[in-house]
């Protein structure tokens, strides 16, 4: 079996996160879940391997990811916050749930935000969440063909994934994944005009 290829170091986190939180993958995208304490990583001569151990966390669970130095980079030169191309490791369904997660979060982190402002760091919280629900949404968008209305069945290779399609298959037509991309932007761009004055 070929070993587990993840575009960015941040999809490999997030893959190892969905993969030990199968019964509710949108707690992957909160904070306090993070199993990076329990993720190794070392370099090889063109790759990091990622390694996660949940045993003390009562999961028996193992999971390997490699990340390519090439494809990290090239995410980093373009912006890319989960990386170029299209994931072979998160299906659509998973990203669909992970960018309604991070909306969640940064609709409550602004809340926050609004009652006691000038905390910088809570600033960028809110904004890198709303980017996150944004892109993380847009992952989801990417497994849609060229002028297709809706994202096809082979995006749904895992559980999760083809649970969540089945629940709400509405929630992966071109029309919904577009409108809840640029619902998180607006958002986003309104966060930042209203404490900053500046104009995105």
């Amino acid at each position: 079996m070929s070993p587990l290829r993840a575009r960015t170091l941040m999809e490999a986190h997030l893959y190892i996160t969905l993969a030990a939180s199968r019964d509710d993958p949108g707690r992957a995208a909160e904070p306090e879940l993070d199993h990076e304490a329990r993720t190794t990583l070392t370099e090889g001569e063109d790759e990091w391997t990622l390694r996660f151990d949940g045993h003390d966390l009562g999961l028996a669970l193992r999971v390997e990811v490699r990340v390519p130095y090439a494809t990290e980079l090239e995410a980093r030169r373009g912006r890319l916050r989960f990386g170029a191309g299209r994931s072979e490791l998160i299906d659509a369904g998973q990203w669909r749930v992970l960018g309604a997660a991070y909306a969640r979060r940064a609709m409550r982190d602004d809340l926050l935000f609004a009652a006691s402002p000038g905390d910088p760091e809570a600033f960028e919280r809110v904004v890198l969440t709303w980017e996150s629900a944004r892109d993380a949404t847009a992952e989801a968008a990417k497994f849609l063909p060229p002028g297709a209305s809706e994202v096809p069945g082979t995006a749904f290779w895992t559980e999760q994934g083809a649970a969540i399609r089945r629940e709400a298959p509405e929630r992966f037509t071109r029309a919904s994944l577009e409108g809840d991309i640029a619902f998180y932007q607006e958002t986003l761009d309104d966060f930042i005009l209203a404490h900053t004055g500046r104009d995105l």
